[in-house]
């Protein structure tokens, strides 16, 4: 309602004239009956006599369809919006707004027509939701309200089916019944679901028959025959198709691929290739090892091709046995005991092989074993002798004579053959020799005296070879035990260190002694203490037995005296009870000390106190003889080396006169100062050098010395006189008894005659001190100070007093 006049929408949708060809007489005639009825309304009365009028009814106009995938030149017609207030005058135009409008959707804003300008696709979108308005041209204000209305797009048959996955991957176990559930496939169609039957799929198979069908509307897979064998065939490549359209003609399909795999299941048993086996075993064979391996064999796989092996019958069952290797799953036959050709040479097993794990579905079917037969054939080997003990155990008296046979060994060559056999020791096992063994019968005797104080076991290795093959050989360990003999006396068990006090009372305890001894008798050690016989009579102790292998030492008077006898030896003799009866003497030595009343040791004699540490005075005496002896050598050392330090003058000759050196507390550069004096100098005194200075040194000043040349010799160019005055040296040296043998550097500081240093020495200068000037020492610094102090100053004080 606008300005009280009704104001009727008209849109004309075109779509699918072919199914809705009266859509549009349906849209006028509505119209048509809209506007009689707001033109002249019903009047009638009620029950009651109350006047009836006819409600005015609004007109749904606002959903309509378009066609998707218009294939047209033109642009698709849509619809029409039209005014009651439109009098075509062109006052009024028309506004479309909303999805898609201005893009997909036009408007002609004079005639309200609506086109759609391109092709659309319902999977990508399935309606637009749009506003129409129409708004005076002048003023652009609008007529009446805004309208919403909904454009769908009628659904072609345009999408085929696709599948979820492509390609699919299933199993299911062999030997399975008819129809057994495989898996499912999916195929989805885009189309709308809602309208006709594009979207409609149904399935149906390509390739996989006859193995396999699928159901044509749920996509299950299913087996199509029984007992489908994997060791036949094992893997299936089935296609399946989904068509939309109910599967009718005319309708889009998708295929897709499924591979099928037939899983295993135990369903066979293992066979042997062969009934019999046949093997050969060398008779040297150790226990333990493998004779022979089986290998029966199993069309199942994995967990279902295990099996195991066991011997059902042999002629020998506690020769072999059998195991089954899983890695391999074969059966590997192992000995059990020795093999011996000479005693039996074949040997035959029944071996059962069985599946590990059953199918019960499948035993009654067919067995699960089978059996075969092993044929085991020794083979001779030439074998080394055998003893007929695996170790020997011999026993024989420390006292035994040299060549004394303890026992003796036996081997025999276990061959047909009966190979003599020698024997021998391994002296390895014999490093002293002490044991030999005869060759020929085996028996074991003595090379040396045994000793089982020393060594009361000795385990010795026989070696027997034989004589036709010496590489032949075995070894059997001999065990030989020295049985004990009385030879060996008792002795102290320790050293003791006894003393008495002066003050001890008789029959008093001082000590108590006991006795070791290295034999082993059988009844156990039991030992008798008494005094030597030659000092039983004047003896000052005594001694108790204890009747367990120990005795006291007793006093016999009440006091000692330490200054009269410090030290007491008292004889013992200790006796053992065996037999032969074995005895020997040992001296304690009994200290005299003065004690407390307690009894406790305060001082002993120093003589006393040197025979407890077991020193003699014979000890002490050669002790002190080193003791000199060695700084005797020390002194006598050092005086050599004194004599041999004191130089030679250097200056033998009477006529030789050196010029005095007058030192002038300066020190040199030491050894570094290699420019401190050049001897080329001296051979060559043309050739001297510019004046050098010293590294030690920075003077203050550095002024070149003056050289006085009034007096300077002339220069000689033969230099004879200084190797005249080497060699002379070198003779004198060759010639010195007391010149050590070896080669030695002598220096000599010889200037010679023709020095262009000149002498310093007051010998050889002018005695008139006036010609001589001393005042250039001042120029050379303050470390030449003194010396121009006294030269220099000299001449000066004499100037002024003249």
């Amino acid at each position: 309602m606008t300005n009280g006049r009704t104001v009727l929408p008209l849109l004309v949708a075109w779509a699918y004239l072919c199914s809705h060809g009266d859509g549009l007489h349906a849209l006028r005639r509505a119209a048509a009956g809209r506007q009689g009825a707001s033109g002249s309304g019903l009047t009638g009365q009620d029950a009651n006599g109350v006047p009836l009028k006819r409600s005015k009814r609004g007109w749904m106009w606002n959903q309509f369809f378009l066609l998707e995938e218009y294939t047209g030149l033109d642009h698709q017609y849509v619809g029409k919006l039209h005014s009651d207030g439109d009098r075509s005058d062109g006052s009024i135009r028309y506004v479309l707004s909303g999805d898609g409008a201005g893009t997909l959707f036009v408007i002609d804003e004079n005639s309200g027509d609506i086109h759609a300008t391109k092709k659309l696709d319902r999977e990508e979108k399935a309606y637009y939701t749009l506003r129409a308005k129409a708004v005076n041209r002048i003023t652009n204000t609008s007529l009446e309200g805004e309208s919403e209305f909904i454009i769908k797009i009628h659904d072609i048959n345009d999408n085929e089916p696709k599948f979820t996955k492509d390609p699919y991957h299933a199993h299911v176990p062999e030997m399975s019944p008819l129809g057994t559930v495989v898996m499912q496939v999916t195929a989805t169609d885009a189309d709308d679901p809602t309208y006709g039957n594009s979207a409609r799929v149904v399935y149906s198979i390509v390739q996989g028959q006859p193995y396999f069908s699928v159901e044509p509307n749920t996509g299950v897979i299913r087996t199509a025959l029984p007992n489908m064998d994997r060791e036949i065939k094992e893997n299936y490549q089935v296609v399946i198709q989904a068509k939309d359209m109910a599967g009718q003609m005319g309708g889009l399909s998708g295929t897709t691929t499924v591979s099928i795999t037939l899983s295993d299941v135990n369903d066979n048993p293992p066979r042997f290739s062969k009934s019999m086996y046949e093997f050969k075993v060398p008779e040297s064979t150790e226990p333990g090892w493998a004779v022979a391996v089986l290998r029966a064999t199993d069309a199942d796989v994995g967990r279902n091709a295990e099996m195991s092996y066991r011997i059902t019958s042999s002629d020998s069952l506690a020769m072999f046995d059998i195991s089954t290797n899983r890695s391999t799953q074969e059966g590997v036959v192992t000995l059990r005991k020795p093999l011996d050709f000479e005693k039996k040479r074949t040997y035959t097993l029944r071996i059962q092989v069985e599946n590990s794990n059953p199918d019960a579905r499948f035993l009654r079917y067919a067995a699960t074993t089978d059996e075969a037969t092993v044929k085991l054939m020794v083979e001779d080997v030439d074998e080394p002798p055998v003893f007929d003990r695996a170790t020997y155990a011999m026993e024989i008296k420390e006292d035994a004579d040299v060549g004394t046979i303890i026992g003796s060994v036996s081997a025999t060559d276990p061959d047909s053959n009966r190979s003599p056999v020698r024997y021998s020791i391994d002296r390895r096992t014999d490093m002293d020799r002490v044991f030999n063994v005869h060759p020929g019968n085996g028996s074991l005797f003595i090379l040396r005296t045994l000793d089982r104080e020393e060594n009361a076991w000795h385990n010795v290795s026989v070696i027997a070879t034989e004589f036709n093959n010496p590489r032949l050989m075995s070894r059997v360990p001999v065990y030989i035990r020295i049985l004990d003999v009385n030879d060996n006396p008792p002795t102290f068990a320790t050293y003791y260190e006894t003393f008495v006090c002066e003050n001890a009372k008789a029959n008093q305890r001082i000590q108590t002694v006991s006795a070791t001894d290295p034999d082993d008798p059988v009844g156990g050690h039991k030992f008798f203490f008494s005094l030597a016989h030659d000092a039983s009579g004047k003896a000052n102790f005594t001694i108790r037995g204890n009747k367990d292998n120990t005795a006291d030492i007793l006093t016999r008077r009440n006091s000692y005296n330490r200054l009269q006898k410090s030290t007491y030896l008292v004889p013992v003799v200790i006796s053992d009870g065996d037999v032969p009866m074995q005895s020997s003497t040992n001296t304690l030595t009994v200290r005299v000390c003065t004690c407390d009343r307690e009894g406790n040791m305060q001082l002993c004699n120093q003589e006393a106190l040197a025979l407890t540490t077991g020193l003699s005075t014979g000890a002490l005496m050669a002790i002190v003889i080193c003791v000199i002896i060695l700084l005797m050598i020390v002194v006598l050392f050092a005086a050599l080396r004194r004599q041999q330090r004191k130089k030679e003058p250097l200056i033998i000759s009477k006529e030789d006169v050196r010029d005095n050196v007058v030192s002038y507390n300066d020190e040199g550069g030491g050894e570094e100062d290699t420019q401190a004096f050049d001897i080329g100098t001296l051979r060559n005194p043309e050739a001297t050098e510019e004046s050098k200075q010293r590294r030690d040194i920075k003077p203050e000043t550095l002024h070149p010395p003056v050289r006085r040349t009034a007096f300077q010799p002339p220069a000689h160019s033969d230099n004879a006189d200084v190797r005249d005055f080497i060699h002379q040296r070198l003779q004198d040296n060759d010639q010195d008894p007391t010149a050590p043998p070896y080669d030695s550097l002598a220096t000599y500081a010889y200037e010679g005659s023709g020095s262009v240093a000149e002498s310093l020495s007051s010998l050889g200068s002018i005695t008139t001190e006036g010609e001589q000037d001393y005042n250039y020492l001042s120029e050379w610094g303050p470390r030449f100070k003194k010396l121009s102090d006294m030269y220099g100053g000299e001449d000066s004080d004499s100037c002024r007093d003249s």
